[in-house]
């Protein structure tokens, strides 16, 4: 999600809750599209981080700091020159736009109280960090824009700063009743769309909650609904607004399937199925949402290279199995061909000279069927032909039946590294599938003489009756947890017919609760090829019971005695502890 007007407005308020007031000790520029500003406020040293990034602009409060260039850009002396040990006085976001202005009073060189304006555009590949006076004439901008690069504004020095109106979109907080119908009944897109479009700093995201807010399908055109719609549409979208009019925000990051799909300011309602995290303040929303959401593309990207050798063998022995599949099919009329030959040497002396079929009584069935023959053999020899190809046929499927089992058990082993690279969260985790890609012949062993050590390690949850319950990442980690890990009355769970971890439960030699178990079935749901199904059946035995089949991959187990459950995908509830066995 973006940061939308509603978005800034928290962060504004908690702008001026902790930095209003005090002096700007430090001015730094770690990269060329990003500040760093340290602030001396009244309530203790705080920095704030500014991105104009095309790709990821962003403003928040943070309490870490970037090394700088050894040689300062020149915005970053210009900014020190002027506003250098200068108070903010004002923090402030002109209607609900995507801008926050940062009004600063300083000393000039003659000792006289100045004032600039620091405005921080957080718009997409448009952001930008412009420096103005007070009159609003633009003193530098961490990015110029002339006119070839844009013929609505220009972003020059001595040219005089204005928020362009290219999309005349009305004020959310302050628009009427009828001009909210007015505005929205001459776009003839979806109602939710004809929302973020026509009201400034509403995203899509909080156009959806306005339409689920006030029970409209969002696919509507606004043309069609009635006055009295419309009415209880302005009344819903004016009580939602009323949070940002009274500055009651509750920053939280959505989850789904444990990884972060939106965050916001205010609650969304409308996203059933995530899991809601609250957090104190915007900026460790951000912070956070944004970490998490860079080492996942981070490992993703590092995965890259192992997916498509996953993929590519995948399809392979796909299409070998559909193949073999197609092979053994065609080999059901062997024993066909068997009776044929063996019923041409019983009745073939009945057959005319050169006849293409013989009726003959079936001895198998006690029925008559036509067997076909060759009019230009004998019966005797259309009998051996048939005894050929019923040979044939048997010796094709008892081969394609043992490789059949064997393609079918690869694409099992290529589906459950698939599964481990889905749930990698380090890269000493893909390092570890790496290496049973290697083992297994996928990738080529590059030779060194040091051994590779390996810090990955299982998932470590906490049920909430206080059992540690403890989830394989890989196929080295459910062979490990599985058994050296696990004692004999320990339980052991996973995914019915499915690729995914195998989940150990510590029992501490007790009889536990069944909430217990219906936790654990949830981690082996989540944590296996069908995470994204509501429901998922899930196999459960004492680990006992559980056996390794010689010869077979790591991870591949055997079970007898099994109980099963159902189990959904939802472990927000559950506690993770760190990614560890003790």
């Amino acid at each position: 999600m973006a940061l939308d007007g509603i978005t800034i407005a928290n962060i504004v308020k908690e702008m001026r809750d902790a930095l209003l007031g005090g002096r700007i000790a430090k001015i730094a520029q770690p990269e060329a599209d990003e500040l760093l500003l340290t602030v001396k406020a009244p309530s203790g040293q705080r920095r704030l981080y500014i991105s104009a990034s095309a790709s990821l602009p962003l403003v928040y409060l943070t309490d870490e700091n970037k090394p700088s260039p050894f040689t300062a850009p020149n915005f970053c002396m210009l900014l020190r020159k002027h506003i250098a040990n200068g108070r903010i006085v004002s923090i402030t976001q002109p209607s609900l736009e995507r801008i926050i202005v940062l009004g600063i009073e300083h000393l000039d060189e003659l000792g006289d109280l100045c004032r600039k304006k620091l405005v921080i555009e957080i718009m997409g590949k448009h952001s930008n960090v412009i420096f103005c006076n007070e009159d609003d004439r633009i003193i530098d901008s961490i990015k110029h824009v002339p006119a070839q690069m844009s013929s609505v504004r220009e972003v020059l020095p001595g040219r005089t700063y204005f928020i362009p109106d290219t999309m005349h979109k009305a004020d959310p907080l302050t628009i009427s009743e009828s001009d909210f119908a007015a505005l929205l009944r001459q776009k003839p897109s979806a109602l939710s769309k004809a929302l973020y479009t026509s009201l400034t700093g509403i995203s899509p995201v909080v156009a959806e909650e306005i339409c689920f807010l006030a029970g409209l399908d969002s696919a509507l055109p606004p043309s069609e609904l009635s006055d009295d719609l419309m009415t209880h549409l302005y009344r819903q979208f004016s009580l939602f607004l009323d949070q940002v009019r009274e500055e009651d925000f509750h920053p939280a990051i959505y989850y789904r399937n444990n990884e972060p799909q939106e965050f916001a300011s205010v609650p969304l309602t409308h996203l059933e199925g995530c899991a809601r995290q609250e957090f104190d303040t915007i900026s460790q929303v951000l912070s956070s949402y944004y970490a998490v959401k860079n080492r996942i593309t981070r490992i993703r990207q590092k995965s890259a290279d192992l997916r498509h050798i996953v993929q590519t063998a995948l399809e392979r022995n796909r299409k070998k199995y559909d193949l073999q599949a197609r092979q053994l099919k065609d080999t059901d009329k062997r024993e066909t061909y068997k009776v044929y030959g063996e019923l041409l040497q019983t009745y073939g002396y009945q057959a005319e000279p050169e006849a293409k079929e013989l009726e003959a009584l079936n001895y198998y069935t006690n029925e008559m069927i036509r067997i076909p023959l060759d009019p230009t053999k004998t019966p005797l020899e259309n009998a051996k032909r048939y005894f050929e190809k019923y040979n044939k046929m048997k010796r094709t499927y008892e081969a394609l039946s043992h490789l059949i089992v064997e393609t079918r058990d690869e694409i099992s082993y290529l589906e459950s590294v698939s599964n481990a690279l889905d749930i990698a969260r380090t890269e000493d985790d893909l390092a570890q599938v790496k290496e049973e890609l290697t083992q297994s012949g996928y990738v080529r062993r590059k030779f060194t003489k040091k051994k590779e050590k390996f810090k990955s390690m299982p998932l470590h949850y906490i049920s909430s009756d206080g059992y540690d319950m403890y989830v394989g990442k890989n196929n080295f980690q459910n062979e490990e947890l599985t058994f050296s890990f696990a004692s004999g009355n320990d339980w052991w769970f996973h995914a019915k017919k499915v690729p995914g971890s195998h989940v150990i439960v510590k029992s501490q030699g007790e009889d536990m609760p069944d909430r217990v178990f219906e936790e654990a079935g949830k981690l082996a749901a989540f944590y296996s090829k069908n995470n994204g199904s509501e429901k998922v059946e899930v196999d459960y035995v004492e680990k006992k019971h559980v056996k390794k089949v010689k010869g077979q991959k790591p991870g591949f187990v055997i079970y007898h005695t099994n109980y099963s459950l159902i189990a959904d995908t939802d472990i927000s509830m559950l506690k993770e502890v760190s990614e560890s066995c003790s």
